[in-house]
């Protein structure tokens, strides 16, 4: 049985981080590309980062790029997403999802979302 698990959300100030992890069980992370999108209430799901499987290559949204960072660790089955500079707007509900083994899309299971809200 397929299972993605968010986690790492939270209140956090304009300015500061979090690392959110996506925890994968029933498949083998290492082999599955894992997509995070978000949603903020009121708009559409952006996607916001993916790494592939095929070779490792990763990609962020615009609005993201040069203060989000994604990783994996096999080992763990887990994949993370720091997020550093945050701000207001990145305040949305994060889902991680798994897909084929590059980040073109096809996504085929999402976990349950952790809510980010970025105030002062």
């Amino acid at each position: 049985q397929v299972q993605l698990v968010e986690s790492g959300g939270g209140l956090v100030q304009p300015g500061g981080s979090l690392r959110l992890s996506c925890a994968a069980s029933g498949f083998t992370l290492a082999y599955r590309a894992i997509g995070w999108f978000r949603q903020a209430p009121g708009k559409e799901r952006e996607g916001v980062s993916c790494i592939s499987s095929s070779d490792g290559s990763t990609y962020y949204g615009d609005s993201v790029k040069g203060r989000f960072t994604i990783s994996r660790d096999n080992t763990k089955n887990t994949v993370y997403l720091q997020m550093n500079r945050l701000k207001p707007q990145d305040t949305a509900v994060y889902y991680c999802t798994v897909g084929g083994s590059s980040c073109i899309g096809g996504w085929e299971y999402w976990g349950q979302g952790t809510q980010v809200t970025v105030s002062s």
